[in-house]
């Protein structure tokens, strides 16, 4: 008997190769579609705050919703421009200081390692001098000298930076019209699910929105008081840029592991710079492990819960994946995305493990 499909076994395999077909479209555009990523990804932190704001009363006026939306992304412009005028100023302070003491820092390590190596056989010096001119070409020697260097670089690459900059515009553009139709939105995608289905995505959405809530809004709690905490401590500890390494360190720490290296890397590199012998490195090690300390034992258990539940190999393998193939946007994306994975996969395996498939011993 040769094998037929039914009129709906066709209808779903149709819908199955569109949505094949979709998925590998939206991996070629990875590069394309990144200010609609993060647009999509601020509006859904940002709705929230968008709703509480439109239904407020200023008197007898009812605040519109157009007006809260721009009310919440002139907040969020403010914001990052109050990042970037605290840390950039510093960076570009510090890139002469890093230049004048690396080298020598390189030669005290050169003095105080070498001896102890070739104690064991080990015979190896550093290349000092190299390396002092190898930092007279690529670092500036002030701030006149960086600005050149940015130019350079713009009318080398210009239609990279256009491009940039073009999606750093359009991205409060799009977050505008998420953020202003965000309920329309939802409510055109729940009318598109088959309505057999209906029921049952709607409590996984309800499910995958609760642990994103969960995620996102308590992670954004833990980066704000871990970078007072950094920057506190850092302060205390003399650190002359303790305020943009530790504002750094704790925003950085959205991204496992990734960011409390990186954030620790930066402040070891001011010690390196600022103090002299062993107090700047002592004085690292100590508040970055009390601030991993209060990051996995407290903050993290009471304002994220359990996070999303993954394997740390899961969480390095999604962070690699989603950066190759949609960059640094896809690094923003691995987590929540594996968040929704994983509440689908929970739900397939137990339809899997109460199949007849399953169960079969026949």
């Amino acid at each position: 008997m040769p094998f037929s499909l039914t009129d709906e076994q066709k209808q779903s395999l149709l819908w199955l190769i569109l949505g094949l077909l979709l998925v590998g479209l939206l991996v070629l555009l990875g590069p394309m579609l990144t200010p609609f990523v993060t647009a999509a990804i601020l509006a859904y932190a940002l709705n929230p705050g968008v709703d509480w704001l439109a239904g407020r009363r200023i008197g007898r006026f009812r605040l519109p919703r157009v007006l809260a939306v721009l009310i919440i992304i002139l907040l969020l412009v403010l914001a990052v421009l109050a990042l970037v005028l605290v840390v950039v100023p510093v960076l570009v302070k510090e890139i002469p200081l890093l230049q004048q003491q690396i080298p020598n820092f390189l030669d005290k390590l050169n003095t105080a390692v070498a001896p102890r190596l070739s104690e064991y056989g080990i015979h190896v010096r550093l290349d000092v001098t190299g390396i002092k001119k190898i930092m007279t070409q690529q670092l500036a020697t002030s701030g006149d000298e960086i600005w050149a260097s940015v130019l350079a670089s713009v009318k080398i690459g210009g239609t990279a930076v256009l491009a940039w900059l073009a999606n750093l515009l359009f991205i409060p553009m799009v977050l505008f019209y998420l953020l202003q139709d965000w309920h329309s939105f939802i409510g055109r995608l729940r009318g598109m699910i088959p309505r057999r289905w209906v029921a049952k995505i709607s409590y996984m959405t309800e499910e995958v929105d609760d642990l994103l809530a969960q995620y996102l809004r308590g992670q954004l709690l833990v980066m704000l008081i871990l970078a007072a905490y950094y920057s506190i401590a850092l302060a205390i500890a003399g650190f002359d840029i303790a305020l943009p390494v530790g504002i750094l360190t704790g925003l950085l720490v959205f991204i496992p592991y990734v960011g409390f290296g990186l954030g620790l890397a930066l402040a070891l590199i001011a010690a390196v710079l600022q103090f002299t012998g062993l107090y700047g490195l002592v004085a690292v090690a100590i508040i970055y492990g009390i601030g991993q300390v209060l990051e996995s034992f407290i903050l993290t258990p009471q304002l994220v819960g359990e996070r999303i539940g993954l394997h740390p190999l899961v969480v390095i393998f999604a962070l690699l994946a989603f950066g190759q193939l949609f960059g640094f946007v896809g690094v923003l994306l691995a987590l929540p995305t594996s968040a929704i994975i994983s509440v689908m996969v929970r739900h397939l395996r137990q339809h899997y493990l109460s199949s007849s498939f399953y169960n079969s011993e026949t």
